[in-house]
């Protein structure tokens, strides 16, 4: 019996660089511009602070998911982010186990609606 088998709902494929909160919406936004985007545009999409946006980018370029790069729009600097294709294939295959677990929980659920709000038997 191979693991998958066995524990079923262990979601191997939950990858823990991506599926935190910030990063998930910054891949997401990236996976949407395949040209990638401007720090600026990063950073109000996700609703976050320069800080935060800064970490979790660095954390994902890390991981080989992101580039960033830095050049100049006119004479202003400009950092510009997108993804790389280990980046992009390895986000959708988070994407792909993730509906894994909707469908999963969906189909728990359906086959369980009178247990729904009521506690379980110890």
């Amino acid at each position: 019996m191979s693991r998958a088998e066995a524990a079923p709902f262990a979601y191997e494929g939950l990858d823990r660089v991506i599926h935190e909160k910030a990063r998930l919406g910054l891949l997401t936004s990236l996976i949407a511009h395949p040209k990638g985007l401007a720090f600026g545009d990063l950073k109000q999409l996700c609703g976050l602070t320069d800080g935060n946006l800064s970490r979790h980018l660095q954390v994902l370029q890390e991981a080989g998911l992101v580039e960033i790069r830095k050049g100049y729009d006119g004479n202003r600097p400009q950092t510009t982010c997108g993804l790389t294709a280990a980046g992009r294939s390895r986000f959708l295959d988070y994407l792909a186990v993730l509906e894994r677990v909707v469908r999963d929980a969906a189909e728990a659920a359906e086959r369980a609606p009178e247990a729904a709000g009521r506690p379980q038997p110890a």
